[in-house]
């Protein structure tokens, strides 16, 4: 199959190398006329580490305020200066903190592993200083994010509310994908550890990176083998390889099962249905709610992708035309939701419910109370085939069939996979990519919204996979409009904390849900296309299927091909706004 590598590569990187919501503006520094400016806060810990931040006051305030604070990873003096002044300057202070080891931070970068502690001391530090009122507020995205749930674990009682955008779960949705880990996002490592600031020189040197990823591709080499093809040791790299399990060193990191019963505080998570971490914003959602069911916690979601989410979208999305109503305003949002917790202001506008989302193509938002609730009716769609041609089926097959699909995990002149949504609105798709499915055409315009979800059974001979699934909207004309993806290793279908290798012989259950979550509203005469597959590509790890650690497989492992029988009574599951009769 043929897929542009290179476009890919770099898409794929949004997931990691977000600098969040000032990234695409314009804005001029504060000037010490009207503001109090401290660029260099040093906050001791009592144990022992130095943080650094920078505080934004408005002259002539009030004595005391609530605090809206800033906490991230990819340190900069003047980016930092014009959070803090946009916070200031909507009635806070303004407070802009650095990750261990990054700008005067004189300790080492140690990217995850500290937050829970870190940034509770922070706010142990906000709360003491003369002009707190003794509250305080988190937002931001991405890294940032991140940030705020970490914190949330252990709950500091000054902190009120956050508001997380594409917060990013560490082992689910970065730098391992559902338990594959991703070689796209590989030197972001270095770009945040290599100085006190961002070393953009690596991250920028596109042409390294493409050459690793395919030099490792082409050699066949165990995936941890990746660094000294690069040349470079990556310590982290490492260290995030011998935890492929999401065992207790991720779990530390954010809260975690019944930790959530305790966050009790209002909350509101933004993402896109093109984030790439997606994943791990709508696990703490999801989770949250499953531990709390009591929680004040609401989800703005529309057509942005990780970047877009953070500013509120942009009028075209990677060749698609985004809907008027779809573009908002990410910062004015938040500042409203901090007014409306804070200070008793009025929730903002858009929040009508728990879950709001726009429907692509009706140019609508939907109100629900839930994600299970974004649509009426759920229908099952199985993968059946008839008279030879693969179709989803809203009708359960009769008699349970198989699917043939042979791969040969040694061979390097074929991609499997494509499921990056670059662009969104496709003319044609490589046929020989997998299996394909397709649905009736609708014969009427309907919406469609939720995760991609269901059940796989097949027989394999392997002890296991890495499965793919993506799903278009194939327009009357012919177009293929992506809607969700899902990437998963199989023997952590039951559970991401602990491995269970398949049978190979004997039929297997493989559930899914961790997808992208979307709503469409789909057009008459359009129908839906699933397309079912292995990973293999230059982008992520390669499951050879022996049951050994995967990262220490070589292509030596791959052995004879890949066999697996898909039966026809695998099926997905998608909300739709009515019911199956008188769909087809």
């Amino acid at each position: 199959m043929k897929i542009n590598l290179a476009k890919l590569g770099v898409a794929v990187l949004c997931l990691m190398f977000s600098v969040a919501t000032f990234a695409q503006q314009k804005l001029t520094l504060p000037d010490t006329t009207h503001y109090i400016i401290n660029d260099s806060v040093m906050i001791k810990t009592q144990y022992g580490i130095t943080l650094s931040a920078v505080v934004v006051r408005k002259k002539g305030g009030q004595a005391k305020l609530p605090a809206a604070l800033f906490y991230f990873i990819y340190s900069n003096t003047n980016r930092s200066l014009m959070e803090a002044k946009y916070a200031a300057d909507h009635g806070y202070i303004g407070i802009v903190a650095d990750a261990r080891g990054k700008r005067l931070s004189p300790d080492l970068p140690a990217p995850y592993e500290h937050e829970t502690q870190d940034v509770n001391a922070v706010i142990d530090w906000v709360v003491s200083q003369p002009w707190s009122d003794g509250r305080v507020g988190m937002y931001g995205g991405s890294y940032s994010g991140f940030a705020q749930w970490a914190a949330a674990k252990h709950l500091h009682p000054a902190l009120k509310t956050i508001v997380p955008y594409v917060a990013a779960i560490p082992g689910l949705g970065l730098p391992m994908e559902n338990n594959v880990f991703l070689a796209a996002n590989y030197q972001w490592a270095f770009y945040i550890t290599n100085n006190k600031y961002t070393d953009d020189a690596v991250n920028n040197d596109n042409a390294r990176w493409r050459k690793m990823r395919n030099n490792w591709w082409e050699s066949g080499a165990a995936y941890n083998k990746i660094d000294s093809i690069d040349g470079t040791p990556n310590p982290w790299f490492q260290k995030w390889l011998s935890h492929p399990d999401y065992d207790a060193y991720w779990q530390s990191m954010v809260p975690y099962g019944k930790d959530f019963k305790h966050i009790n505080i209002p909350v509101l998570s933004i993402t896109g249905y093109y984030d790439d971490g997606q994943v791990s914003a709508l696990e703490y959602l999801r989770e949250h709610y499953k531990y709390n069911p009591s929680a004040e916690h609401y989800l703005i979601i529309g057509p942005y992708d990780h970047f877009g989410s953070q500013v509120g979208g942009v009028a075209n999305l990677r060749g698609y035309q985004v809907d008027p109503l779809a573009l908002i305003h990410t910062r004015e949002i938040t500042f409203q939701w901090l007014d409306y917790v804070l200070k008793g202001g009025k929730k903002p506008a858009l929040i009508k419910d728990k879950i709001n989302f726009e429907v692509m193509g009706a140019n609508q938002w939907k109100h629900v109370s839930s994600l299970k609730k974004m649509e009426d009716h759920q229908i099952r769609f199985y993968l059946d085939s008839l008279s030879g041609k693969k179709m989803l089926s809203n009708q359960k097959p009769v008699k349970e069939g198989f699917m043939m699909q042979r791969l040969d995990l040694s061979d390097r002149t074929t991609f499997y996979n494509d499921y990056y949504p670059e662009p969104i609105i496709k003319k044609e798709l490589d046929t020989t990519n997998g299996l394909f499915f397709i649905t009736k055409p609708f014969k009427e315009s309907v919406s469609v919204s939720g995760a991609l979800q269901g059940e796989l059974k097949a027989i394999i001979n392997k002890k296991d996979i890495d499965v793919g699934l993506v799903l278009y909207e194939v327009t009357p004309a012919g177009e293929y409009f992506q809607l969700s993806y899902y990437l998963g290793r199989a023997s952590y279908a039951y559970g991401m904390s602990k491995r269970k290798l398949l049978h190979p012989g004997k039929l297997k259950t493989i559930p899914f849900y961790r997808s992208r979550v979307f709503s469409r509203q789909l057009q008459k005469g359009s129908r839906l296309l699933l397309v079912l597959n292995i990973d293999k590509n230059p982008f992520a790890q390669i499951n050879y299927g022996t049951g050994k650690d995967v990262s220490r497989e070589t292509v030596k492992d791959a052995g004879i091909p890949l066999e697996i029988k898909w039966s026809t009574r695998s099926f997905i599951e998608l909300g739709f706004s009515a019911d199956a009769k008188g769909l087809f």
